[in-house]
């Protein structure tokens, strides 16, 4: 199965590690974490505006203009509590 993160990119969702809310990039380690990253050449920017969201896969890091919680409902990511 695979994951539209927006811009045409989808990305299979086995390879997915964490769907974040791109303010957490906020605190020192995550921008450390972007940064290097960055620096190898791993993150991908799908868009032409502000990231809402980024994917972190087994090999690079997505940003994406689409919210992670709509993410992780399209990938299927969220459980309802109340189902037995």
């Amino acid at each position: 199965m695979f994951l539209h993160l927006g811009s045409d990119r989808t990305v299979a969702v086995d390879d997915i590690i964490s769907i974040n809310d791109y303010e957490i990039v906020s605190s020192d380690i995550n921008r450390e974490f972007m940064s290097r990253m960055k620096t190898l050449g791993r993150v991908v920017n799908i868009l032409e505006k502000k990231p809402k969201s980024f994917v972190l896969t087994k090999d690079k890091v997505y940003l994406s203009a689409i919210s992670s919680l709509t993410l992780k409902r399209r990938a299927g990511m969220i459980f309802d509590i109340d189902e037995n």
